[in-house]
């Protein structure tokens, strides 16, 4: 018997793998997306209600052409879908004067002219006087910073991949695949199917699918709260912007105005440093993992750090330098390795979508991506 075939099979329907199934929808590509979950899902990396989205890009310059190309491609896809799924509040970035994210925030948007205004502690509290950071802070303003809606970017992108002939199968995980001459056999939990091509988007579960050498990308829990202000007021999208600080008693922490939930959302990057095995870790949140974040939200924002609203978790995929992994996977260049994006990808989807689909259909992409290619871990 005949299997069913397709030009691309896409391994996860998250944010990158919905993002890719449209723009390999729109190329003509006859795909299908496979999920192991639900779609959306809370289960993996692109879940939360809202996601930080910045141009002063303190991780690395490089990164900036790719969020200006993603921008566009959220607005297109905000038109297509008929919905607001960014929100523009600005983005604070603060910290010591030397701290990465404050002196990082300030060399990328040098690098690239990104505008941004300069404030002292004291300066931020009178602008938005929900903030309370120490005295020798400086923070930077990029006013096209903003949020986006995760669960609402992937159903967006799903829905209209699938208005131009893209089959995607949910709670249908893929459990290996396999290289052949006649194509990549991709064998799921109902079955087998065959494509020309095979583009890897699952996340924590990139390892385990043979997407990566072992030991290159380490899975971590990640915790998140969201308190109710006692001043209200002072904590919505139009008085208060997301943010990122960085601390050196506490690391960097980052957060959003409320929005979905009524409540004040923070999280700390790499929050307790659990490397977990993403089929066997605790996905519920604990007193340990609310005592951290409502510590941290009573010294730096005290007039939000009121009752509980919400705890969540979610999972971060590591790679060694924090940098995301977008290549052709060197022994078969028929499979894509799509971004492990260690905690700070989902506002990529968009342009890591278009980029998957140049890679699958192309073999090569006109972004400059060679800081985020495999070869670096060569050695």
């Amino acid at each position: 018997m005949s299997l069913e075939r397709y030009d691309v099979v896409v391994a996860g329907v998250g944010g990158m793998g919905s993002a890719a199934l449209l723009h390999l929808a729109r190329r003509g590509a006859r795909v299908l997306g496979l999920e192991r979950y639900d779609v959306p899902t809370a289960l993996g990396s692109s879940h939360g209600v809202t996601r930080i989205i910045r141009l002063a890009y303190f991780e690395a310059p490089e990164y900036v052409p790719l969020l200006r190309r993603a921008y566009e491609l959220w607005g297109d896809l905000e038109r297509v879908s008929g919905e607001q799924l960014l929100v523009t509040t600005g983005c604070v970035d603060a910290g010591l004067p030397d701290s990465r994210v404050f002196a990082g925030a300030e060399l990328a948007a040098r690098a690239h002219d990104v505008p941004v205004e300069r404030f002292s502690a004291r300066e931020l509290a009178r602008r938005f006087p929900g903030f309370r950071l120490p005295d020798g802070f400086e923070a930077l303003l990029d006013p096209a910073g903003g949020f986006l809606l995760p669960e609402r970017c992937v159903v967006a992108h799903v829905e209209a991949a699938m208005a131009l002939g893209a089959v995607v199968r949910a709670r249908e995980g893929v459990l290996c695949w396999e290289s052949r001459p006649d194509g990549i056999h991709v064998r799921t939990e109902r079955g087998e199917v065959v494509a020309d091509r095979l583009v890897l988007s699952a996340g924590a579960w990139m390892e385990k699918l043979g997407a990566v050498p072992p030991g290159l990308l380490t899975p971590e829990r990640q915790a998140l709260a969201w308190f109710q202000p006692h001043r209200p007021e002072l904590f919505t999208p139009e008085r208060c912007p997301v943010w990122i600080l960085e601390t050196e008693e506490s690391g960097q922490f980052y957060g959003f105005p409320a929005y979905g939930i009524p409540g004040f959302k923070l999280g700390r990057m790499h929050h307790l440093e659990e490397a977990i095995d993403p089929d066997d870790f605790d996905r519920e949140p604990g007193p340990r993992d609310e005592a951290l974040l409502r510590g941290f939200t009573e010294r730096f924002f005290p007039e939000a750090a009121g009752p509980t609203m919400a705890l969540a978790t979610c999972i971060f995929t590591n790679t060694p330098d924090e940098h995301f992994i977008l290549d052709l996977l060197p022994e078969d260049e028929r499979v894509v390795v799509v971004s492990p994006c260690s905690g700070h990808g989902f506002k990529f989807c968009s342009v890591v979508g278009e980029i998957a689909a140049e890679l699958a259909l192309d073999g090569d992409t006109r972004h400059d991506i060679g800081f985020l290619r495999l070869g670096r871990f060569a050695a």
